[in-house]
């Protein structure tokens, strides 16, 4: 208050305040809301989770990233923690969920401490010192991946406990091939895998294809279904009669002009096909209008034609088979073909999918996603987008850790020793951090219905002997995970524990939280309200001057 006794307001009184530990616990009960969601879904014994959207549609999964993407989230801390998700799901393309669940834990354990007495601030520089130990740690423990076999195995530890899982091998096969055909220079752009949906088929007939497959089919439907070794002309520009820019009359008065007219248009069509003819080409693909007789001329001379394909997939041609796409169809020449082992087309009437394939060299390859209903497709695409993105991370960076916990427990044992060397309370923060870490043995444990405190000691006792030693979910013993070919990336692991530091002590620096009110529509008046207006007319105005 002035010195009058009235109140000054310094902030709008109708903005919401919350300050010191009712904001701190408010943030970090939102935190934990949302690795609670996820946290059933770890490790492959985890559960399922059914999303409904607005319009009925169903997705059932225990992709962390779809789950935590599609739910409507309103607390801005929560936002934070998906944005944890996300971040990890752009760089590394796995370990969304236990980067969640890793997030929540350290908070958990930040909450403990604060009440023990321990200033925010500590908690924050001392877990700062501990996420710097775990990804030195983290990089000691990292083994060389080069081999065809450990990005295998690799692509074949992100699917497990996916619905797809059955698969695994066929899948994890299949995505290794795909990115090591486009690695190139120590990059791999996924960019350049496009993935084909097939809903109808069986999910084990799932290929990878060197080359490209498009949604269309040659025009003529006694064009052959087969042709070998194609040489392919990429035309961008329409292969049918040119409008005119302006209306324009012809004037005709014999049948003998009509039919002098017609000869003339189709001679300039036929000229078009003519030069995809000469320059050696015997399939066209054409990204804009062709017409009909074109089609048909070209088919007469066992040519493939087809049109209006989408210019991503032109693209895609052009670096599958090396082909240039033409805008001037008098400049198509031999050179700017490109080529294929084979041209393959699987139609139904006028439906149906183009491969090329073995394309040598391609920059561009395929894989088709085939599955019994469309929500076998769907969750066989989402294993597939996983095993592409963690085969990526091993192929660029080569490195990879044990997984099932033993990478986490190590790092777990490795802090608390570091811990002790460390003076002040921040110990403590050190200690708690890895406490948070063995979240992740703990919880995927607990999803398999083991025992989680049998499991974490038998762990760390193992641990003794073996580094490398994590969970087998399927007899509850530590085992050696590399020996049993179950690896993670360590850029997952690096990113996990970055991505999971900052955001918990980005919170736990919240001491004071304003929130503005949402603003409702501003009231019309009702002569402008649309269920006044008749059809398009607006309401008359007065013009009085």
């Amino acid at each position: 208050m002035d010195k009058g006794g009235q109140p000054v307001f310094i902030i709008d009184p109708r903005k919401e305040q919350t300050k010191g530990r009712d904001t701190l616990s408010m943030n970090i009960a939102a935190a934990k809301a949302v690795a609670n969601i996820v946290k059933s879904i770890l490790g492959p014994r985890g559960m399922d989770k059914m999303l409904v959207n607005p319009l009925g549609d169903i997705t059932i999964t225990n992709d962390g990233a779809t789950i935590l993407h599609d739910m409507d989230i309103e607390h801005p801390t929560a936002k934070m923690i998906v944005e944890v998700a996300q971040s990890l799901e752009n760089s590394a393309g796995d370990g969304t969920t236990s980067a969640v669940v890793f997030t929540g834990a350290l908070l958990e354990k930040a909450e403990s401490l604060i009440e023990k007495g321990v200033h925010p601030a500590v908690v924050v520089k001392g877990y700062r010192l501990a996420a710097e130990k775990a990804v030195e740690v983290f990089e000691k423990l990292a083994v060389p991946a080069k081999e065809r076999e450990l990005l295998i195995k690799a692509a074949r530890t992100s699917i497990t406990g996916k619905a797809s899982e059955k698969y695994s091998n066929l899948i994890a096969e299949i995505c290794v091939d795909a990115v090591l055909a486009i690695h190139e220079d120590g990059k791999a752009d996924l960019k350049h895998i496009i993935l084909s949906k097939d809903v109808g088929g069986l999910v084990e007939d799932t290929e990878f294809v060197e080359g490209i497959v498009i949604d269309k089919v040659a025009l003529d439907k006694k064009a052959p279904l087969k042709i070998v070794n194609p040489n392919i002309a990429l035309i961008d520009a329409p292969m049918e009669t040119a409008k005119t820019a302006n209306k324009a009359k012809l004037q005709i008065s014999t049948v003998s002009d009509i039919e002098n007219f017609v000869k003339q248009e189709d001679a300039a069509l036929f000229e078009m096909a003519d030069y995809v003819i000469r320059a050696g080409a015997n399939a066209v693909f054409c990204s804009k209008g062709m017409d009909d007789k074109v089609a048909a001329y070209l088919q007469n001379r066992g040519i493939y034609a087809t049109r209006r394909v989408k210019n991503e997939d032109m693209q895609h041609l052009a670096d599958a088979t090396g082909g240039r796409p033409v805008r001037n169809i008098k400049e198509l020449t031999e050179k700017e073909l490109g080529h294929a082992g084979l041209l393959e087309q699987d139609r139904d009437d006028e439906q149906g999918k183009t491969y090329l394939r073995d394309c040598k060299g391609a920059k561009s390859v395929s894989i088709v996603l085939r599955g019994g209903t469309e929500h076998v497709v769907d969750n066989l695409e989402r294993a597939v987008d996983d095993a592409l993105k963690v085969a990526k991370c091993v192929v660029e960076d080569g490195m990879v850790v044990a997984g099932g916990g033993a990478s986490e427990m190590e790092v777990a044992l490795s802090l608390r020793s570091y811990a002790s060397s460390v003076g002040g309370r921040e110990q403590m923060a050190i200690a708690a951090f890895a406490e948070a870490l063995e979240e992740i043995p703990r919880t995927i444990a607990r999803n398999a219905g083991l025992d989680t405190i049998n499991t974490i000691v038998n762990l760390r006792a193992k641990h003794a002997d073996n580094k490398n030693a994590g969970l087998n979910v399927l007899t509850g013993a530590a085992e050696d995970m590399l020996e049993k070919g179950i690896i993670d990336p360590l850029r997952v692991k690096v990113n996990s524990i970055k991505a999971g530091s900052e955001a918990a002590t980005m919170v736990l620096r919240v001491d004071s939280m304003l929130r503005a009110q949402r603003t409702d529509m501003q009231d019309v008046k009702p002569e402008h309200r649309a269920s006044t207006y008749e059809g398009m007319s607006a309401p008359a105005l007065n013009m009085h001057r």
